[in-house]
């Protein structure tokens, strides 16, 4: 079986939080949803997000859930098919609330990344990396 990753995050307004993921096109799993959680498929059978209340995520741990507005833990990163895609997913992001573009633009040539802020302030960042560069055969100049 193929190692699956569920990224868990403190949300304010899970309601909120659940359109907002659904807008940029996560998917619910109500097997895993709750009036406490809800588990967002963002690619099936490899990457979920499990968007917890604040009450949820202190039965997890005791530590203090960090101001994601003005606090960074992580900087999530998804990969994406092109670099239109890239700035399409942050278009999507922006549309349903998000703010665009909190880290540097990052445009190589060979590898484009933009960034979104979810509503609580969680960064996640959409590159695409030229399938050429990814196998390490970088393009001429």
């Amino acid at each position: 079986m193929p190692k699956m990753i569920f990224v868990n995050l403190p949300v304010t307004d899970l309601d909120k939080s659940k359109a907002f993921y659904e807008a940029v096109g996560a998917t619910n799993n109500p097997a895993f949803t709750d009036e406490t959680a809800a588990c967002m498929v963002i690619s099936e059978g490899a990457i979920h997000t499990m968007l917890l209340t604040h009450e949820k995520w202190a039965t997890f741990t005791s530590k203090a859930i960090p101001d994601a507005h003005s606090h960074a833990q992580v900087l999530l990163c998804l990969s994406a098919d092109s670099r239109d895609d890239v700035d399409a997913q942050v278009q999507k992001a922006t549309a349903a609330g998000g703010k665009a573009d909190p880290t540097p633009t990052q445009d190589f040539g060979f590898m484009y990344g933009r960034s979104y802020e979810d509503p609580d302030g969680h960064i996640w960042e959409v590159m695409w990396m030229d399938p050429a560069a990814a196998t390490g055969e970088f393009p001429a100049d």
